[in-house]
């Protein structure tokens, strides 16, 4: 008999349950065994009894989604349910979380073989069963389900009768920690994955060199985005850690086949990643072992790669494909149902389903005697000296805090300047001052245009060849394509490193669900005060609204500040500079925090320097600051949000001051921080009521002119707001083309002269007096624009 087929050997290979080990999984494990323990008789027998051991912690895991689905509760004798141990209403993505058990006991195995914790990332956040399940059983839980959820009857029944339970506490919140996706308090989740596709942007970003990382992605996902097409693009060996994909083959989404399973399966798809520069590969996604076996194998082509002194890119980046039936072991398994409740009726209320239910969990059961076996073959955490696979690199992201270069102030007698070319300058200077810190750009498409000419010499576009004379490199940080979603998924993957997302602003609106996504994740984690340590990201929305004047109105859109502006004030900023110093101290201060999106609306224009470095950091420190005359004195009050705001309040301030009228104009970097809070946490964010009235007199008439539409910004602003009466709002009423800077604040009605004259309704104030007989005409549509251009005082 060969060395490797020992009594271990043999009740590893007799399978588990519906676990079966096909014979050529059999011989790619045979062959690793022979790799990691060279004929060692005891390694030998250690390394199929783990196998073993994850055959029967799978299909305990698979026992626990389906209760979860289904039951209340648990029976850990493993007798059958009584119809009122099931739940009335079930509910559960229970197809793909039982496809996700398998595989993330195979990730498990591979890290006890090797002796490496990997990172985990799983796309399909649905499938959370999987993950929660396999965590109480192996007893890797997040801090909030610690003493909760166990292998005990009763911490497993709390798990089962948790799971879509919508228990609701007093402050509003879930009351239990566990939620129908992957959240803050599944142990060693770093994305939510609710959005379909941006875990496949993110993944070839996220390994820092030195680590690996297993990326569980969905074949559904795959028709969602396909900039994960380009990872072979983007990887290399100098910055990237090991990137190992493992697409869940089921070939089935929602209602009906995935598109690569009508287009031929895994051969369609093994020869589509080959034109994509993959190298895959296929496995039996129902064995753990297979996964494992796939794990370490991907892992190893990636490293004799990297090895390779005569290397060329793109790599031949190993993709696993683990095809597997939806549902598998389970009833139903490979239909459509399969993809919620495979069962055809409520076990409580149907005696043939709760009978189906049965003899599929008898199958699956695991002994707890035999379980416990299980779990303590798998708990080689510490005699490996290595951390829980709750604890891996990218769960605790936590880069040191980067040095912060003093700007180069503009002083303000100087020639008009562009905010862009100011951030640009300072950007460079940032990365320069932390060689440590792995950078990343997100770009579309036109940094050059954007006035980032200097991070584009700097960092250069990152391309497999670059071209002479221009500025690509193998190794650039700058990554290009005309794909909002995928661009935006390096910086948002990179969390170890800087980032910098640069966008038009209306194309910022692709990004959206992927910024949203990294939103929502890190507002959890600070509500259970394990805030993220990722050094916040910016987003500059530049050639925006305004200055896309020149061309349709499709590149006039502010729905990204306003839809941002939506979003909790802690996790999400909006910032509006007026000019190049307040664009500077807007981006200092975003890389000084930590955990949080912010979006910088940027003109790229040269504007005149409204503040001195000093004022400017202060403009962002506070919120809001004084551009002319003294709330106190005045008779009106504009808020400008935006720089061409600010530029033509303060054109309506010079034109009532003119004609004896005292008016103030204070210019509003950030809005959310003036907002009425909703919880705690964004009031830490949000002046209070005493500082709110230093920039706000309550009784002052005023008029907001807002870079965005007027309606959410009045909303938001509420605090500002005295009634119809006494305040009014200027912005963006969707009315556009092809026009100039000056036409598109006329058609909006966002002129200066729009401003007097909604001054002069708040304050009762006669139209004669402030406007001369054209500029009338012009304000009512019946005379030419033309008259508001020069503005006579």
């Amino acid at each position: 008999m060969p060395p490797t087929r020992s009594a271990a050997f043999e009740a590893w290979a007799a399978g588990y349950g519906v676990i079966r080990h096909a014979p050529e999984t059999v011989g790619r494990i045979e062959a690793l065994a022979e790799r990691l323990c060279h004929r060692d008789e005891a390694g030998l027998d250690r390394f199929y009894r783990l196998l073993a051991a994850a055959d029967r912690l799978t299909s305990a895991g698979m026992w626990m989604v389906a209760h979860m689905t289904y039951a209340r509760r648990v029976d850990l004798t493993g007798a059958d349910l009584p119809a009122e141990a099931f739940k009335p209403r079930p509910e559960g993505h229970t197809g793909g979380s039982l496809n996700m058990v398998p595989a993330f006991v195979g990730y498990l195995v591979a890290n006890a073989l090797s002796g490496v914790t990997r990172s985990w990332v799983m796309g399909q956040g649905h499938c959370v069963a999987a993950i929660e399940a396999v965590n109480a059983l192996t007893g890797d839980v997040s801090p909030a389900q610690r003493g909760r959820y166990d292998r005990s009857e009763a911490g497993l029944s709390r798990l089962v009768a948790d799971f879509y339970s919508y228990a609701i506490g007093p402050d509003g919140r879930p009351a239990v920690p566990i939620g129908s996706h992957s959240g803050a308090n599944t142990a060693g989740a770093i994305s939510e994955g609710g959005y379909l596709g941006f875990a496949e942007v993110q993944y070839v970003h996220m390994p820092l060199p030195g680590e690996s990382l297993v990326a569980f992605l969905s074949d559904g996902a795959f028709e969602e985005q396909r900039g994960s097409d380009w990872s072979p693009r983007w990887w290399r060996a100098d910055d990237c850690g090991l990137t190992i994909p493992v697409m869940i083959l089921n070939g089935r989404r929602i209602e009906e086949r995935t598109q690569i399973a009508q287009e031929g399966g895994a051969a369609w798809l093994a020869a589509h990643l080959r034109l994509s520069g993959f190298d895959p590969f296929v496995v039996d996604g129902r064995d753990p072992a297979a996964i494992a076996w796939a794990v370490l194998e991907a892992e190893e082509r990636l490293t004799r790669f990297a090895a390779d002194p005569s290397r060329r890119y793109p790599v031949a980046m190993p993709y696993v494909i683990a095809e597997t039936v939806k549902g598998f072991g389970f009833p139903g398994a490979g239909t459509n149902p399969a993809h919620n409740l495979p069962l055809a009726a409520t076990p409580r209320d149907d005696r043939v389903a709760r009978e189906a239910f049965h003899d599929a969990a008898r199958v699956l059961f695991v002994p707890p005697a035999v379980l416990e076996d299980a779990v303590g073959a798998l708990a080689t955490h510490e005699a490996q000296g290595r951390s829980l696979e709750s604890r891996h690199p990218a769960a605790v992201r936590h880069p040191p805090a980067p040095i912060l270069p003093q700007p180069s102030w503009a002083q303000p007698d100087a020639a008009p300047g562009c905010a862009m070319e100011a951030i640009d300058g300072w950007f460079v200077e940032l990365v320069e001052a932390n060689p440590a810190l792995r950078v990343r750009v997100g770009n579309p498409d036109e940094l050059r245009s954007n006035h980032m000419g200097r991070t584009l010499e700097r960092l250069r576009h990152r391309v497999n060849t670059p071209e002479r004379g221009t500025h690509e490199a193998v190794a650039g940080g700058v990554i290009t394509a005309l794909n909002e979603e995928a661009v935006a998924g390096a910086a948002l993957g990179n969390k170890g490193g800087l980032n910098l997302i640069v966008s038009y602003e209306a194309f910022a609106m692709k990004m959206l669900g992927g910024l949203r996504q990294e939103i929502i994740f890190a507002r959890h984690q600070r509500e259970l005060d394990q805030g993220p340590g990722w050094i916040s990201v910016p987003l500059i929305v530049t050639s925006h609204t305004w200055e896309n004047a020149k061309n349709e109105q499709s590149h006039q859109d502010p729905t990204i500040g306003e839809a941002l502006l939506g979003e909790m004030s802690d996790a999400a900023r909006v910032l509006f500079p007026v000019d190049a110093n307040s664009a500077v101290a807007a981006l200092k201060d975003v890389y000084g925090r930590r955990g949080q999106i912010a979006c910088v609306v940027a003109p790229k224009r040269a504007m005149t320097h409204r503040f001195t470095g000093a004022e400017a950091e202060a403009l962002v420190r506070t919120g809001a600051a004084h551009l002319a005359g003294d709330p106190r004195e005045a008779e009106i009050q504009f808020v400008a949000i935006g720089a061409y705001q600010a530029e033509e309040a303060l054109k309506a301030a010079e034109r009532l001051q003119a004609r004896g009228r005292q008016a103030c104009v204070t210019a509003l970097i950030e809005p959310g921080r003036f907002r009425a809070p909703r919880d705690p946490l964004e009031a830490a964010q949000t002046v209070d009521d005493a500082r709110l009235a230093e920039f706000f007199p309550p009784s002052l008439p005023r008029v907001i002119l807002s870079h965005t539409r007027p309606e959410p910004m009045l909303g938001l602003l509420r605090r500002l707001d005295g009634g119809p009466g006494s305040t009014t709002a200027l912005g963006y009423i969707s009315r556009g083309g092809t026009l100039d800077v000056a036409g598109l604040l006329f058609a909006n009605r966002c002129t200066w002269a729009h401003a007097v004259d909604a001054a002069a309704g708040l304050c009762g104030w006669a139209r004669d007096d402030l406007f001369t007989g054209p500029e009338r005409a012009a304000l009512d549509g019946r005379g030419d624009p033309a008259a508001l251009s020069t503005m006579e005082t």
